[in-house]
């Protein structure tokens, strides 16, 4: 079976000159051989919002293909780290924004883009991760965690579940667990988390930093080559590459439901919701 090792949502060209780009949910900074990608829109509590996923898309289309860089650090600006998707802008509500990044002309979908880097990809996280936010988590090979996080699913108290976020998990956790905690929508305490597998490194804010570093230097006394290629060998192998598109579509018709629109306003009005089954 043939395999092209390219990203390729947006031109190369303009790919490369991606620390001339203004973006507006992200932030870039690049430190010798390590990139750090910040989400940066801590007033939504690092909601994902439709434009974030093409900034972030852009920016590890130019990782995947420059040399230099060999690993990268994903971490978020205040108090949390991911509220999820912002369903109001995935709506069509976007409101205005200055970026000057494309929309690219492919369908871009987290649950499948962190494994097309074929670069190490290191999860800082220091602040509360819920719903979507878990795509981050779940696509990182090392996820440090700070031990204080709330780690949430609460999209069944929505009226929604979490299709995406649920194939996502169950690679990198076991079946049943990921199950129950989709149907139960409880805060996994991050012990438990590291026990599952979803979690790398326990740490606390005075250490996180020093154990990361650790990790990118470990990584950079390797052959950045034979990396690249072993982690394009299990993107390969991965059989479930294809599904994420049909699970946004379970995911758009659950937020059509009665269901799903009476959950959301019940979290608007601050209640409980009335469950029609329907």
């Amino acid at each position: 079976m043939e395999f092209i090792d390219n990203m390729n949502y947006f031109d190369n060209q303009q790919v490369n000159e991606a620390y001339n780009q203004t973006y507006a949910f992200i932030k870039v900074q690049l430190n010798e051989h390590t990139l750090q990608l910040t989400l940066n829109r801590p007033e939504k509590k690092n909601a994902i919002h439709p434009h974030m996923v093409q900034e972030i898309a852009f920016v590890l289309q130019y990782v995947h293909q420059t040399k230099m860089i060999r690993n990268v650090v994903i971490d978020a600006a205040g108090d949390v780290f991911c509220a999820g998707a912002d369903l109001k802008a995935f709506m069509g509500m976007v409101g205005e924004f200055n970026s000057s990044i494309p929309k690219s002309e492919q369908e871009i979908l987290l649950g499948e883009l962190f494994n097309e880097v074929h670069k190490p990809i290191i999860t800082k996280v220091e602040g509360n991760v819920y719903a979507g936010g878990f795509f981050f988590l779940a696509g990182a090979h090392y996820v440090v965690c700070d031990e204080a996080v709330v780690l949430g699913l609460p999209e069944v108290k929505r009226g929604l579940f979490p299709f995406q976020v649920m194939a996502a998990l169950l690679e990198v956790m076991p079946k049943r667990q990921v199950i129950d905690w989709c149907i139960r929508g409880y805060n996994l305490p991050v012990s438990e988390a590291k026990v599952f597998g979803l979690v790398t490194h326990l740490t606390q804010k005075d250490t996180i930093n020093q154990t990361i570093q650790q990790l990118i230097d470990d990584i950079n006394e390797n052959s950045p080559t034979a990396i690249r290629l072993g982690l394009q060998a299990l993107h390969q192998m991965n059989p479930a590459k294809k599904q994420h598109q049909y699970l946004m579509q379970m995911l758009q018709k659950a937020v059509g439901s009665k269901d799903g629109q009476e959950g959301l306003l019940a979290f608007k009005e601050k209640r409980k919701p009335v469950w029609l089954g329907e």
